[in-house]
């Protein structure tokens, strides 16, 4: 089965396996996913990605406090292949408290939206995932 939205695919998978306390998610590799799972890494989201080239296979480690709550809360998707959403850099969302982390893909990659602003570019937002 083709996934028209691989992006909402992935973003679904993750908030099926919080939803259910599992310890990582598999999906298929992609360099888009793997570039927005690499800033959920470093936004201490998610544990740590494994990637089999092979067989084109990542597998999600979902991150979780001591008292097995997820450090994840929500994920939403924003640009859609029906509707994209593009944003300069005056538009993207700031962190609210700290809590919450804005995915652009920018025309110097995908980083999170407190990079975008201090490099002052904007570009298409994503997802946004608190």
């Amino acid at each position: 089965m083709t996934h028209q939205d691989p992006i909402s695919d992935m973003l679904t998978r993750i908030r099926t396996a919080l939803g259910a306390r599992k310890r990582f998610v598999d999906m298929r590799l992609s360099r888009q996913k793997h570039d927005i799972l690499k800033v959920l890494e470093k936004q201490g989201f998610i544990e740590h990605i494994l990637v089999d080239e092979e067989h084109k296979k990542m597998r999600v480690f979902i991150k979780y406090s001591s008292e097995r709550a997820p450090l994840l809360q929500g994920l939403k998707r924003i640009s859609k292949p029906s509707l994209r959403r593009y944003i300069n850099r005056h538009e993207i969302p700031k962190d609210s408290g700290g809590l919450g982390v804005a995915v652009v893909s920018t025309s110097q990659g995908i980083v999170d939206g407190e990079t975008a602003r201090q490099k002052g570019i904007g570009g298409e937002f994503l997802c946004y995932v608190w």
